[in-house]
């Protein structure tokens, strides 16, 4: 825990590094290290006695220098809002926390070449502010978007709910500035467009969650402002029927940004936990559809458009009811309901929840079929899933039978769940992290599925780049030893 000393090494380290940093960089203090020692969901809890918050790339350098001179190891961090524990510290207290909310700062933004110069620490909600102040927007949300960091963002490789038309994060990123475990800076910011000087380390330190080197400011994609949007939410009989209705549209429009799918047990979730919600459809429907057309132009019309295409959906059979959003705030109700899922299958009890991704085809099979498999291999537990069905995004939820310990559960129970819910995603061509990363909590996972060819590659790049093993220890892929171990 915080409070059990800086160690010998640690102490070296400071000794060697304040001088070149601010006086407001190094923390020691316990209770101002306290909430940053556990992750997001409360699952992971680590230790460290030092917290460095630098304010430009010449103090990380700085640290990161130090740091491989003295073998000090480093975790990074964001708004340390990872579902994964990839922001945690080690438990033994090995590791220095890096904190990068300090270097918050937007740089620049060109609207007119639809680029933006965002630092590791700007949140994203201030992001969008600040790309909207200048008439654009970047097209990438989440629900931690008053938390969540551009640094942390790029690290893990952010999906999110506009994926369909805009892609991830690594998609949206056109150059970065990142140190390296050498303590050197790779100034990378340039949006080139075409450059052919060997391997790219932009798409290296795209999701490397902080293992290869420490994100310190990224070139991130702008999107026009949107002028007007039409959200709507519709019931469908199944999920294969929600796949038609998205194709159905696909081969109309490109307006459609968003298409999120959910059972009704997860809207019913949402309802009971947020004060005065309640469906948008009066009837009863086995699953639910929240689809959001956009327009950057003002002579577009999102709403007639999505009108007349539900109105045909509805003729061919391909949805049983439907409803536009009348306003603003009836569009920003439906979202609040589709933001709020996690939370509330969380505040129904203990379960094993996964971040997993499928061949959008096979998505609909999936989301049924696996259900029905882990409630047949694990009596009393109850499977759910929802998600962005453009992408094949799944969030598969596998909750404990009514009574169970949730210590005991976690602990005995989950992690069998856990490697069968895995064996199906890989049986079924797709992958155990869409969008929330490896971290600690599926590196061995990750080690146990992979093939050979991949881990080597992964352990390879690591062990070249980070030989030392300071960057981010014990997160996607075991670190090579230290020297001081």
């Amino acid at each position: 825990m915080a409070g059990t000393g800086v160690t010998f090494a640690q102490q070296a380290f400071l000794d060697d590094v304040a001088p070149r940093l601010g006086g407001r960089v190094v923390v020691t203090d316990p209770d101002l290290i306290a909430p940053w020692l556990v992750d997001w969901r409360g699952r992971y809890h680590g230790a460290a006695s030092v917290l460095l918050q630098p304010d430009t790339t010449a103090e990380v350098a700085a640290i990161v220098a130090a740091a491989a001179r003295h073998g000090i190891a480093l975790t990074p961090q964001g708004g340390n809002t990872s579902m994964v524990g990839g922001a945690t510290p080690p438990a033994d207290g090995s590791a220095v926390i890096l904190s990068l909310r300090r270097m918050n700062r937007v740089r620049a933004v060109d609207p007119d070449a639809g680029l933006a110069v965002a630092e590791a620490g700007v949140v994203l909600a201030d992001f969008h502010a600040a790309a909207a102040a200048h008439g654009r927007r970047f097209p990438l949300t989440l629900g931690a978007r008053g938390s969540a960091t551009v640094g942390g963002l790029v690290s893990t490789n952010a999906g999110g709910t506009q994926v369909l038309r805009w892609g991830t994060m690594r998609g949206l990123v056109a150059g970065l500035e990142a140190v390296l475990p050498d303590g050197s800076v790779h100034d990378g910011l340039a949006a080139l467009k075409k450059d052919n000087r060997g391997y790219d380390l932009k798409e290296l330190l795209v999701g490397a969650e902080g293992t290869l080197g420490i994100v310190t400011a990224a070139s991130l994609r702008l999107a026009p402002a949107i002028a007007d949007r039409a959200v709507a939410w519709i019931g469908v009989a199944n999920p294969s029927a929600a796949l038609r209705l998205l194709r159905h549209l696909e081969a109309r429009t490109e307006a459609v940004e968003s298409f999120e799918l959910l059972p009704a047990e997860s809207l019913a979730a949402a309802v009971a936990h947020l004060p005065g919600a309640r469906s948008p459809l009066r009837g009863e429907h086995p699953w639910h559809v929240l689809v959001e057309a956009v327009a950057s132009s003002s002579a577009d019309e999102p709403a007639a458009l999505l009108e007349r295409l539900l109105a045909e959906a509805l003729d061919q059979g391909l949805a049983a009811d439907a409803v536009l959003a009348a306003s603003e705030t009836q569009a920003e109700a439906f979202w609040t309901l589709r933001d709020s899922l996690s939370a509330a299958e969380r505040a129904l009890g203990p379960a094993t929840q996964h971040d997993i991704s499928v061949p959008v085809e096979a998505m609909p099979a999936f989301l049924v079929d696996a259900a029905a498999a882990c409630e047949a291999r694990f009596p009393g537990t109850h499977a759910s899933g929802f998600g962005h069905l453009g992408d094949g995004n799944v969030h598969f939820h596998v909750r404990a039978p009514a009574g169970a310990d949730p210590d005991r559960w976690y602990q005995d129970d989950a992690p069998v769940v856990t490697r069968f819910v895995h064996d199906l995603v890989v049986a079924s061509g797709g992958s155990i992290s869409a969008e929330h990363g490896i971290g600690q909590m599926k590196r061995e996972e990750l080690a146990r599925l992979s093939s050979h060819a991949r881990m080597s590659v992964l352990i390879g790049i690591k062990h070249a780049l980070d030989p030392k093993g300071i960057m981010n220890p014990g997160k996607l892929v075991l670190a090579p030893a230290r020297a001081d171990q």
